[in-house]
């Protein structure tokens, strides 16, 4: 493995993970609004271990040399995991898709919810990785921006695609070709994360909103009006309104969309930045519309049928939960089976009907439909060919991008 100098989280780096994992999307539960009690929040402990630990700087790296692959002895495969985030029985003593996979391949899986937010756990497994040691863990499941830095600094194993042909087939063309992973060499997504715009029909007298610009411009939403804190989805989204890639803008472009965000804020069009407490003020009305995380605003129409989500003609950012295999973990080709049994879409379809986020399989729909005809013809859990064609993902950022991209938006928000 490549050998790094540390590299230590700048101050504006750390106010943005400490907004996001307080109230951003880094504190959302990882199930529904209904089941949780919600995400554990992220110890300071956790960010000062990153900052002292250091993280290495965005560089290629080649991933992690093969570690001794143990799986034709030991039968067994360690998985960490969100909490809320896998199947459970009516009874809640099982975990049905797990047990299934156990029946049929001999193999048992140790399922531990270990992972309430990514930074906390990229804080307790950082020490071994950088060690070049055993993590106990077989496959984990972070968030698309961790998952890349895992990679970028070797610590991930290259998958081998003989194993996975249920995931090479059918991962959706949305996900399948991150510019942090092209080709999904190193990983595969659990769960997509869309990012919308959200109304609430009584608060708009039935007017549709369905586009940033109407957020930012429409007289009738002034003050009503709420982006979230999130720099990847309010700047992204911002960006795809004024017809920019945001795989591929420019600082220009970058800061294009943050005039743009401020001229309202100026004329206070924008009430507020959120993380996802927005929910309550939506529901209530006090918030005409927003942008809004699409787990959110399932749950939401459970409880109110007046919030409507719509999907901008510009488009929508869309972000992951992915799966990786550690840097020395013993067990990959049990983990890489593991991982491909969950891209069969009748297992696919069981795990989106209790976890309610989106599906990154292909082929799903009939599977959903025999469980629960509204799911499968809800495009927050499945998308239609249209929608998923207008997904985005934010790219991937340089060290001094982030830190220059995020004091910016602090600046805008408040932070």
């Amino acid at each position: 493995m490549e050998s790094y100098e540390p590299e230590r989280l700048t101050p504006v780096q750390l106010a943005a993970m400490r907004r996001s994992l307080t109230n951003g999307r880094g504190a959302l539960t990882r199930r529904s609004l209904l089941r949780a009690s919600g995400m554990g929040t992220l110890a300071l402990g956790g960010i000062a271990t990153l900052g002292a630990c250091g993280i290495p700087p965005a560089g290629r790296a080649e991933g992690a040399a093969a570690a001794d692959d143990h799986s034709e002895r030991e039968k067994v495969v360690n998985f960490s995991n969100w909490t809320e985030y896998m199947d459970v029985s009516d009874d809640e003593k099982s975990r049905p898709t797990l047990a299934a996979f156990t029946e049929r391949t001999g193999i048992k899986v140790k399922y531990t919810e270990d992972i309430n937010d990514n930074v906390e756990f990229f804080g307790k497994i950082k020490p071994q990785l950088a060690a070049g040691q055993d993590t106990g863990r077989d496959l984990i499941c972070v968030t698309d921006w961790l998952a890349a830095r895992i990679i970028r600094l070797g610590w991930a194993q290259k998958l081998d695609a003989s194993n996975l042909p249920h995931a090479f087939a059918n991962v959706s063309a949305q996900f399948r070709s991150p510019d942090w992973d092209p080709g999904r060499a190193y990983s595969y997504p659990w769960t997509g994360i869309p990012t919308v715009i959200a109304y609430n029909a009584k608060a708009t007298g039935g007017r549709k909103v369905d586009s940033v610009t109407q957020l930012l411009d429409d007289p009738k939403l002034k003050g009503r009006v709420s982006f979230l804190s999130e720099m990847r989805d309010t700047v992204g989204m911002t960006l795809l309104d004024q017809g920019k890639d945001p795989g591929k803008f420019t600082d220009a472009d970058f800061d294009g969309a943050i005039g743009r965000l401020q001229k309202a804020v100026d004329k206070k069009q924008i009430r507020r930045f959120t993380g996802n407490d927005y929910t309550a003020d939506l529901s209530k009305g006090d918030i005409a519309a927003c942008v809004a995380w699409a787990g959110d605003i399932i749950q939401l129409q459970a409880d109110n049928p007046d919030i409507k989500f719509t999907i901008p003609a510009a488009g929508y950012i869309i972000s992951s939960d992915s799966l990786l295999v550690p840097a020395q973990a013993r067990h990959k080709t049990n983990a890489e089976k593991l991982i491909d049994y969950y891209y069969e879409p009748p297992v696919a379809a069981q795990l989106a009907a209790y976890i309610n986020y989106v599906c990154p399989v292909d082929g799903v729909r009939e599977e959903l439909a025999k469980i629960d005809e509204s799911m499968a013809s809800n495009t927050l859990i499945l998308p239609d060919r249209e929608m998923a064609s207008k997904s985005r993902a934010f790219r991937s950022l340089s060290t001094e991008e982030e830190t220059a991209y995020e004091e910016k938006f602090a600046k805008l928000i408040g932070a």
